[in-house]
């Protein structure tokens, strides 16, 4: 376990699901249920999605050449940067639509089954399987990304809702199509040695 990737990680996943649909469904589902429950269920989810991710990572890193997975990884940043890029220019509403569909059931389940559906690709989840085949790390990876992911989740049951009418998703969505974007270049380059 290295405590310097976990530090890199943390961060990067944090920014990346902060104004993320499933976020917003953890929210409204907080507002439906009991928050703990509802964390609960979205913690789980993460926590498999984190653990498919990473041995996604790792299998890649094991099988294919470290300059073609630096130039797959810089074109994942350059991919999860556009769509980064293309979700701030779109605005929330079509999220919260989605998500008011899914607000019912068991509490716990329910977190659990829409946020496992919700992350299906998403740019979070990439982006781990991204930090995994960087850093040869994938117990420092999955600890990083997965406290960051639940601490999401815990941001938007405990008090969310008043904090996300402060925060604007549109400029934390444009720094991390900014920060993906350098990192997709760093990459390339280090690719390029």
């Amino acid at each position: 376990m290295e405590l310097a990737v976990i530090l890199a990680v943390f961060p990067v996943i944090f920014i990346g699901e902060l104004p993320d649909k499933t976020m917003f469904a953890s929210l409204v589902m907080a507002t439906r249920g009991k928050p703990f429950s509802v964390w609960l269920g979205a913690a789980a989810a993460f926590t498999v999605h984190v653990v498919i991710a990473v041995t996604i990572g790792v299998a890649l890193f094991k099988i294919l050449p470290q300059s073609i997975v630096d130039f797959v990884v810089a074109g994942l940043f350059a991919v999860s940067a556009v769509a980064a890029f293309i979700s701030a220019r779109e605005g929330d509403d079509r999220e919260e639509e989605l998500i008011v569909e899914h607000a019912a059931s068991k509490v716990a389940g329910t977190a659990f089954v829409v946020v496992f559906l919700a992350e299906w690709g998403d740019l979070t989840q990439v982006l781990t399987a991204n930090a995994a085949v960087r850093y040869d790390s994938a117990i420092s990876v999955a600890i990083g990304a997965t406290l960051a992911l639940w601490s999401v989740a815990a941001l938007a049951v405990i008090g969310g809702h008043g904090l996300l009418g402060r925060l604007p998703t549109r400029p934390l969505r444009l720094g991390m199509g900014v920060l993906l974007s350098v990192l997709s270049v760093v990459t390339f380059v280090a690719a390029l040695r």
